[in-house]
C-alpha cells in the first residue's frame, strides 16, 4: 500500500519512517552529523553540481530531517517539503526564491504580527514592497496584484482575527495574474485544512505550534504541490525557472520539475542562509506529529466549550471563534476546515484594555507567554505584545483591539480551563 492510499492518521505515524536498515531500530535514528563521506570524487562532484541528491552537509539535507519533510509533505498533500529552523525561516526561504528588488507581495491584512513585520520591514530592506489588503475580499487582492507581484499570501485561520478567507477565490485571482498563492496553515494544520486542495500552490507552517504540540521545539516547513507553472515565467522567477548563476546555470524547473520550488529554497534558503532545521528538532517534531489528529480533535472540542462559556459571561463583550454560528466567517470555516474549528479563541472584555491585560496576568492554569498550539492552554494580550510593532491603523486592519485576549486552548479538562478563566476575569474586573 502506497502512502496516498493511507489515511491521514496512519500517515502521521508511518510516512518517512521504517526500521533502520543498519540496526533494525524501530525509531528513526538521529543523524547528528555535520557532513557525509563521499564514496569517490566523481560522486562528490555530482552532488555539488546537483546531479546527485545524496547528502553533502546537514545545512542542506539530513536523513532525520528528510524523514520529517516526507511526512509533512504527505500530510499537506504536497510533492516535496523543506523543513526549516522556524516558521519564519520557511517564509524567508520562499521569499528569497520568489521575490527580488522591485517586486511586491500582496498579503492579507489579518496576519501574524511577525509576518506583517517581516514583509513590511525585512523584505522591504531587500526592495520588496508589501501591499496589505482586506483579508476577505478577493477583489481587493485583484486590484493590488500587478506584473511585479511575486506571490499572494494569506492564512487559513488569521492570527489573531480568526477569520478564514475564501481560498478558492483568492487562488483564482492570483492564478489569473500568473502569481502563486502562498498560505500559512499554522492555525489550521493539515489535520483541519489542506490549502493545496483549495488552490494554494505553496504552504508553510510553524511546526513549533500544533504540529509539534509541546512547546519545546522550534521548527517550520515549506510544502509545494508542484502545480504552479514556474517554467512559463522564467523572467519573473529566475531563481527557479532560469539558469541559476549560483549553481553554474542549473535551471531548477527543468531539472527538478514539480519539486523546483522546494529544491531552489533548499539550495538558496537553507544552504545559503542557514534556514535549515536541526536533526534533533526534526526527530522530536516527528514524535509530536504522531498524535496530531488526536490532539487537534481535543483542542477543537475544548475550544468550542470555552467559547460557549465566554459568550455567556457578563464581563465579556464579544467572542470570536470560527465554530460559533455568528462568527463572520463561520460558513467559510465550515467549508475549509474538517473535523473542527481550531484551538484558538479571541475575546474582548467590557473593561477594555486594562481588563484584558489584567485577565492574562491573573490566569493561573493558562500560561502567559508568546506561543500558541501547545498542549497546555496559553494566553496573551496581542495589542501590547505580538502586534505591538504595528501602528494603530495596522492593528485595526489585522483585527487587533485593545480589549482583546488571545487564548490558545489546550487539551486539559475543559472544566479546569473554564474555572481558570472565571477566576482570572473576576480578579481583573473586580
Amino acid at each position: 500500500m502506497n502512502n496516498e492510499q493511507l489515511g491521514f492518521g496512519t500517515r502521521c505515524l508511518h510516512v518517512g519512517q521504517g526500521p533502520d536498515p543498519a540496526t533494525g531500530a524501530a525509531a528513526p535514528p538521529i543523524y547528528q552529523t555535520s557532513s557525509y563521506e563521499f564514496p569517490d570524487a566523481d560522486t562528490a562532484a555530482a552532488r555539488y553540481a546537483l546531479e546527485d541528491e545524496g547528502n553533502v552537509y546537514s545545512r542542506i539535507s539530513n536523513p532525520t530531517v528528510r524523514a520529517l519533510e516526507e511526512r509533512l509533505a504527505s500530510l499537506e498533500g504536497g510533492v516535496d517539503a523543506l523543513a526549516t529552523a522556524s516558521g519564519m525561516g520557511a517564509l524567508d526561504a520562499a521569499t528569497l526564491v520568489l521575490a527580488e528588488a522591485g517586486d511586491n507581495v500582496v498579503c492579507a491584512s489579518s496576519v501574524y504580527g511577525g509576518t506583517h513585520a517581516y514583509l513590511s520591514h525585512t523584505a522591504a530592506r531587500r526592495g520588496i514592497e508589501a501591499r496589505f489588503v482586506d483579508t476577505l475580499d478577493p477583489e481587493a487582492y485583484a486590484e493590488a496584484i500587478d506584473e511585479d507581484t511575486a506571490y499572494v499570501h494569506c492564512e487559513t485561520i488569521a492570527n489573531p482575527a480568526l477569520v478564514t478567507p475564501p481560498l478558492d477565490e483568492i487562488a483564482e485571482v492570483a492564478h489569473e495574474a500568473g502569481t502563486p498563492l502562498f498560505v500559512d496553515n499554522t492555525f489550521g494544520t493539515p489535520a483541519l485544512c489542506r490549502p493545496l486542495e483549495h488552490g494554494a500552490d505553496v504552504v508553510w507552517d510553524s511546526t513549533t505550534k500544533w504540529i509539534h504540540g509541546s512547546g519545546t521545539t522550534l521548527g517550520g516547513v515549506l510544502v509545494a504541490d508542484g502545480s504552479f507553472p514556474f517554467a512559463e515565467h522564467p523572467e519573473k522567477y529566475p531563481e527557479i525557472a532560469a539558469p541559476n548563476p549560483a549553481f553554474d546555470g542549473v535551471n531548477f524547473a527543468e531539472r527538478f520539475g514539480d519539486r523546483a520550488l522546494t529544491m531552489a529554497a533548499r539550495q538558496r534558503g537553507a544552504r545559503s542562509l542557514g534556514d535549515q532545521q536541526s536533526p534533533f528538532d526534526a526527530w522530536v517534531t516527528m514524535q509530536g506529529v504522531e498524535t496530531l489528529p488526536l490532539r487537534m480533535e481535543r483542542h477543537c472540542e475544548n475550544a468550542m466549550a470555552v467559547a460557549e462559556y465566554l459568550e455567556a459571561h457578563p464581563a465579556v463583550s464579544w467572542v470570536s471563534y470560527p465554530g460559533l454560528p455568528d462568527h463572520e466567517t463561520h460558513d467559510l470555516a465550515s467549508e475549509y476546515l474538517e473535523g473542527g474549528y481550531g484551538g484558538m479563541i479571541t475575546f474582548g472584555l467590557e473593561g477594555g484594555y486594562e481588563a484584558a491585560k489584567g485577565t492574562v496576568e491573573n490566569a493561573d492554569l493558562a500560561s502567559l507567554l508568546a506561543n500558541v498550539g501547545d498542549a497546555k492552554t496559553l494566553v496573551i494580550h496581542p495589542a501590547s505584545t505580538t502586534h505591538q510593532q504595528l501602528t494603530e491603523e495596522e492593528q485595526e486592519a489585522a483585527g487587533v483591539t485593545g480589549d482583546m485576549v488571545r487564548l490558545s486552548v489546550g487539551i486539559e479538562d475543559p472544566a479546569d480551563i473554564v474555572a481558570d478563566l472565571e477566576a482570572a476575569i473576576e480578579r481583573a474586573t473586580a
